[in-house]
């Protein structure tokens, strides 16, 4: 199924389970329906099953969203205790759309609770209390954690009651966006089918020889927590230099940021060097680096923040960004602020679910979980970019159990797609709205969406929100009174902008030749491990160039 096709099942109102291989884009459908749910006011439960994945779409795990924390059971007191909680009464009656992402890792009787939760809260016996559902996640990614000799029937979801009773229907997405391999592709299709052929296993086996490309030392992958952490601790003791700690800061509710505290990727006490190997562990468009950019640090500027040199050369000043879980009204109720980077020489291939990495080498050869494997090699575009250190035999294994279920998914995914039509499906979608209580209203819509650009665009930092009137090729007097600064101040944010974003053109604001010459053959002289005075400049030129020119001058000549 395209994609196209599963927003507009999402959108009539139908309970769905988004499901399909590593890179089929998953999330990005599951983000597109929530921007549409929130332009039209209808409240929205974003939530994940490991706190990992909740970060990664600015949400809390389903356990605290719907306040069964780590419990296996509730008996009816417990329900009417929960209702007492105003946090939880507020979330869970107001919801008309409750998102679970990664619903691989939910333990089937977890699901059943969020269900029996939701029924009673909604005081509504209908499956989830008579809400939409969507449930997204790949069950050949890594499984739901159980009691001891618990058989996969007893833990997948999709063995649950709750599962069975919300009739979902199945998008099963087809069209690969992060693969551009097809050796590759193939392989983890043949992982997938349960028997990878003797060609295949052949080209892994020579990926055990491979030679990566890049200089620096590739990112390695591995099973246990205990190899990654002496690697780490090894490379960065090996570096000369001094070592700086950046300290993560918090704010709001504590037991949500305990949440955030051990399931944010960023450390909450991150130790640097010049020359640590990082990965960056957020998205950024602005700053064109994804989580699972690779870099080394290449030093620090003058307020401490890391100077980052990425594959392609481009060097990055890294700040301080924010995980956060919201409610559905975007108010953030924790956050987490920290450079969001952590040492990359290794990692687990337990926390790289989510990833796209450039190159990697990867030690399989102890794989002790069944879609592991899949996880780890899932995770890069071409079989060249691989270094395999060896694979045992349960590296190339799933369960039993996902792949009959696997087939019968993508069955009743080509049933529904055959079923409707984008066109009919959308004709749904307006009453669905109106029947969550949101708007129809196309200028509400339209300042809905304007309201949550806005937000977004809030949380940039200042230098940020000059780039984007840069951009425009607004004039900087122009630009000045709009955000209600000096001109004075748009020419610092232009020597900013020019340092942690080198590839943007602002050619349009360089000063003339002349005047270029005249600044150079003063700034040439400054010291160059010192910042350059704009006033000593302005005296040495007797006063013929102006402030203004000065400051925008030093940062072309930078």
């Amino acid at each position: 199924m395209q994609q196209e096709k599963a927003l507009a099942i999402l959108k009539s109102g139908k309970n769905v389970f988004l499901t399909g291989s590593a890179g089929t884009g998953k999330t990005h459908v599951l983000n597109e329906y929530i921007k549409y749910l929130r332009a039209r006011k209808v409240p929205v439960a974003v939530t994940a099953s490991t706190g990992i994945a909740a970060t990664h779409m600015n949400g809390m795990t389903i356990h605290s969203w719907a306040g069964i924390g780590v419990k296996e059971h509730l008996t009816q007191g417990n329900l009417v205790t929960m209702k007492t909680k105003k946090y939880l009464k507020k979330n869970l009656e107001k919801a008309q759309v409750l998102i679970i992402d990664e619903i691989s890792m939910l333990h089937k009787n977890q699901l059943n609770l969020v269900d029996r939760v939701l029924r009673f809260f909604k005081e509504n016996q209908e499956p989830f209390g008579g809400i939409q559902v969507v449930l997204s996640g790949d069950f050949f990614q890594l499984p739901p954690i159980g009691k001891y000799g618990e058989k996969s029937r007893d833990k997948f979801s999709f063995m649950s009651e709750a599962w069975v009773n919300a009739n979902l229907n199945v998008c099963y997405l087809t069209e690969q966006y992060r693969q551009s391999d097809s050796k590759l592709n193939t392989i983890l299709n043949e992982i997938r089918s349960g028997k990878v052929s003797q060609h295949n296993l052949k080209i892994l086996e020579k990926a055990t020889k491979n030679t990566l490309k890049n200089k620096e030392v590739p990112t390695k992958l591995f099973t246990h927590n205990v190899d990654v952490d002496k690697i780490n601790i090894e490379y960065l003791a090996e570096l000369e230099g001094r070592t700086r700690t950046f300290k993560a800061t918090f704010k709001g509710n504590k037991k949500l940021i305990d949440s955030l505290k051990n399931s944010v990727l960023a450390s909450e006490n991150l130790q640097l060097k010049i020359g640590a190997k990082v990965m960056f562990v957020k998205n950024n468009t602005e700053k064109a680096f994804v989580n699972g950019t690779i870099g080394k640090i290449t030093g620090f500027n003058e307020e401490g923040q890391p100077k980052v040199k990425i594959a392609n050369g481009r060097i990055i000043t890294v700040a301080k960004e924010d995980w956060s879980i919201q409610d559905d009204h975007n108010k953030v109720l924790a956050s987490f602020s920290q450079f969001p980077l952590r040492l990359a020489w290794a990692i687990t291939i337990h926390k790289c679910q989510g990833m796209t990495l450039d190159e990697a080498e990867i030690d399989l050869s102890k794989t002790f979980e069944l879609g592991q494997g899949y996880v780890a090699l899932s995770r890069l575009k071409k079989i060249e970019n691989l270094l395999l250190k060896g694979f045992n035999e349960m590296a190339l294994k799933v369960d039993p159990l996902a792949f009959k279920a696997d087939i019968r998914f993508q069955e009743l995914s080509e049933q529904i797609d055959k079923k409707y039509s984008i066109n009919d499906l959308l004709k749904l979608a307006p009453a669905f709205i109106r029947k969550c209580g949101g708007t129809t209203n196309i200028k509400d819509i339209r300042k809905n969406s304007n309201k949550i650009k806005e937000k977004k665009t809030s949380q940039k930092s200042t230098y940020e929100l000059t780039l984007s009137y840069l951009q425009q090729k607004k004039s900087i007097t122009q630009i000045a009174e709009e955000r209600g600064l000096t001109t004075n101040t748009i020419n610092t944010h232009i020597i900013k902008i020019l340092e942690n974003f080198p590839n943007e053109d602002l050619s349009f604001y360089k000063p003339k030749k002349s005047i270029l010459k005249k600044v150079k053959s003063v700034y040439d002289l400054q010291p160059k491990n010192k910042p350059v005075s704009s006033k000593v400049i302005f005296d040495a030129l007797n006063s013929e160039v102006s402030y203004e020119n000065i400051k925008l001058c030093i940062a072309f000549l930078k």
